[in-house]
């Protein structure tokens, strides 16, 4: 899908054919949609491609007619068994033009907010602040997703207090997969901006160096952020896999004392329901001593166990 917009009465606005100083969004695009924007602005096929390409890392890649700065941003997805995850968004910038081209497989969080207007106001013709504005929304987006993160891991470690499945574990499992891809993803980006506030791909002014500074520090931050909820995951997974076993363990231990008492008045009754001769056969009240006997051996066994710490 194609979708053309620009900036004018200090939002954006969706218009119908191309012009100097648009944005061109392009999301999960066919092949003739692709050959038409490579052919139409002299646009390697490569550079579309690549950002559909869920594994692509970011990176920076220049050509004569135009330049790629690829960028992994999170991506939300509550019906899969990892929701948190992240997808390349490609960032083509022609030399001839000061149209900006977008390329992403999905729709995405950082596009719809800017196309919406829930982002900060920006301006498309501007291509610095165009850019800058991504990645400051896409370090925002990380950070609050990591919280999201540390509250349903903070949600399943209430269940596990008295669980004895591996089905919060396998939540928790996933959840440290998410934080694997943010931080791989985080680090992969910190270094394409770092690469970039160093080179002259893109003109700099001062304001804009002092914005790109706030936005690696807030991408350090995430980082950081990420590495910390990881590390508490895997203690954590550690710690009540520690306690599954140990909760599984005592009721086991439960049912084999459960067992062991039901056993005396059947081993009692199984003696008794001999067909040979036996004690107290003849006596009339044979069965209400057995059932006595019963009982008095198997509360004895009970204390024995209560005694023992067993129950």
């Amino acid at each position: 899908m194609i979708e053309i917009f620009r900036y004018a009465n200090s939002r954006v606005e969706k218009i119908n054919e191309f012009e100097e100083r648009c944005w061109i969004n392009i999301t999960s695009p066919t092949d003739e949609e692709i050959t038409e924007i490579s052919e139409k602005f002299s646009i390697p096929a490569d550079f579309l491609t690549d950002a559909l390409d869920i594994d692509e890392r970011a990176r920076v890649e220049c050509e004569s007619t135009c330049d790629l700065i690829i960028l992994r941003i999170p991506f939300l997805e509550e019906n899969s068994e990892i929701p948190f995850t992240t997808i390349p968004l490609g960032i083509i910038l022609l030399k001839n033009s000061e149209i900006v081209i977008t390329v992403c497989s999905k729709n995405n969080k950082v596009v719809t907010d800017f196309i919406t207007g829930r982002a900060k106001t920006f301006k498309i013709k501007d291509r610095t602040d165009f850019i800058l504005y991504f990645f400051l929304k896409t370090t925002h987006l990380y950070l609050n997703d990591l919280k999201e993160i540390n509250r349903r891991t903070s949600a399943i470690e209430y269940e596990l207090h008295q669980s004895i499945k591996n089905e919060e574990l396998i939540k928790l499992l996933n959840l440290e997969k998410c934080l694997v891809y943010f931080t791989t993803s985080l680090r992969s980006n910190d270094i394409m901006m770092e690469r970039l506030q160093k080179t002259n791909i893109i003109p700099f002014d001062s304001v804009d160096t002092d914005i790109i500074e706030d936005i690696l520090i807030d991408n350090k931050q995430a980082i950081e952020m990420s590495n910390i909820y990881s590390s508490i995951l895997s203690g954590m997974m550690d710690a009540f896999a520690s306690v599954i076993s140990n909760n599984l363990n005592i009721v086991l231990k439960f049912l084999t004392g459960i067992s062991i008492i039901l056993m005396i008045p059947t081993l009692i009754a199984s003696i008794y329901g001999m067909n040979i001769e036996l004690p107290l056969q003849h006596f009339p009240y044979a069965f209400l001593v057995i059932m006595i006997l019963s009982i008095v051996f198997s509360v004895a066994g009970i204390i024995f166990f209560i005694h023992r710490r067993w129950f």
